[in-house]
């Protein structure tokens, strides 16, 4: 499945898109860290070249991404994986597709790459055939949740903390 405009596309993440890869996950991580500094190193990013390599070679781990005219500029992405509740005594079996991460470079918000990424993702879990799209939210990050909100996303579970 492929989205395209005459200025951008969305479609699956392949190695030779790691660069870019990186340079929006140091902007996911500027953003965590800056709002729980006590749980967020300064700087670092999720994944190594390795294990990027190893999510996007993975089909049960697909990465979308949204890039500029020129097919190599990302604008966004997001990082999903699915889940399935196979064997559990509580919960359904059911395929459940998990947005790890999601994230819009800081030049193209408001433009409606996070939306065009969201429409696209939510398109390929139902065409997946999955029961549900999940993702987490930091309660540092009011923005992100507003645009979930208005995406049609709502709360499911609550995760609570108490810092010692």
């Amino acid at each position: 499945m492929t989205d395209r405009t005459d200025e951008t596309r969305i479609r699956r993440a392949q190695p030779r898109d790691i660069p870019e890869l990186h340079r929006l996950l140091r902007q996911v991580a500027d953003v965590h860290h800056q709002g729980r500094p006590d749980l967020f190193r300064a700087g670092a990013t999720k994944y190594d070249d390795g294990e990027l390599a190893g999510i996007l070679a993975d089909e049960s781990t697909p990465v979308f991404g949204m890039f500029a005219a020129d097919d190599t500029t990302l604008l966004g992405y997001a990082f999903c994986v699915f889940q399935r509740n196979d064997g559990n005594h509580v919960l359904t079996d059911i395929t459940t597709l998990y947005v790890d991460d999601i994230c819009v470079d800081e030049t193209a918000r408001g433009g409606g790459v996070g939306s065009a990424l969201y429409r696209h993702v939510l398109a390929f879990a139902r065409e997946s055939g999955c029961h549900n799209l999940t993702l987490n939210v930091w309660s540092c990050n009011p923005g992100a949740q507003a645009f979930y909100e208005r995406m049609g996303l709502t709360p499911y579970k609550v995760g609570m903390e108490q810092i010692l």
